[in-house]
């Protein structure tokens, strides 16, 4: 009975080993597929950064400048009679496109020395080391002022007698009337005033339409013009340009306008 009894003991412990190892098993297995469900959900990879709307090319320093101050200068066009081409184009070369140290800190864009100024002013290394030049409140001022120094100067009256039009004329003018040492000025200008298309602010001002400035009739007189020189580089003859020019002599004087048919 006892030895049954023993046997009857030691199968229920078998039973039960079996049964708890079978038990851990499967909370081993849970445990796993727990696992492997999980992990897709942690991150593997770095976030994609986000897009960004592409941003417009900015315009270049020129092109800011003429949409800043074009107004000025036609409005300096009505009041005074210089083209609003040639005073941008003016600002743009001596200012830098705005950048230059005198435009940026005292207003100045065309470079215009004290020379009897009583307002505000500023040293800066031109010619000379630490000249005074004119300082303004505002850009505006500096405008008018330029223009105020060409109408009020003797030197440059012939340049009042050219077409308001005439960007050539009033280029080579201005190096002829002794603006600029520069002997390529007259050229800058032009240049600049062509790749920007400066001249259409004239023709706004005075009602004309069209993109491209066909008005010019005049030419300044500068060394080594001839009327033969003249009459080949506009297809005219001598005769006719002294007609046009009610001239009696063949000479000429640097800085004479001519008018060309």
């Amino acid at each position: 009975m006892k030895k049954i009894y023993h046997v009857l003991i030691i199968a229920l412990l078998v039973v039960s080993c079996g049964s708890k190892r079978k038990i851990v098993t499967t909370k081993k297995d849970s445990k796993q597929k727990t696992e492997q469900i999980s992990k897709p959900s942690t991150p593997q990879a770095e976030t994609p950064k986000p897009t960004t709307t592409p941003s417009t090319t900015p315009k270049n320093a020129t092109e800011a400048y003429i949409a800043t101050y074009n107004g000025i200068a036609k409005e300096e066009m009505r009041k005074f009679k210089i083209p609003a081409s040639i005073t941008l184009a003016q600002g743009i070369l001596e200012s830098g496109s705005g950048r230059g140290r005198l435009a940026v800190e005292a207003n100045n864009h065309f470079g215009i020395k004290c020379h009897g100024w009583t307002g505000q002013k500023i040293y800066h290394d031109d010619d000379a080391s630490q000249e005074c030049f004119r300082k303004y409140k505002h850009a505006n001022s500096s405008f008018e002022d330029h223009s105020l120094f060409l109408t009020s100067r003797g030197r440059y009256s012939k340049l009042f007698q050219l077409r308001e039009n005439d960007y050539k004329g009033w280029a080579k003018g201005l190096r002829v009337a002794g603006y600029a040492t520069d002997r390529k000025y007259p050229q800058k200008l032009i240049s600049l005033i062509e790749r920007y298309q400066l001249y259409r602010f004239d023709n706004e001002v005075l009602g004309k339409s069209g993109s491209s400035s066909k008005q010019v009739v005049n030419h300044v007189v500068v060394k080594g013009d001839t009327l033969y020189s003249l009459s080949r580089k506009y297809n005219m003859t001598v005769e006719a340009l002294k007609a046009l020019n009610n001239l009696n002599t063949n000479d000429l004087s640097i800085g004479q306008v001519l008018k060309i048919k």
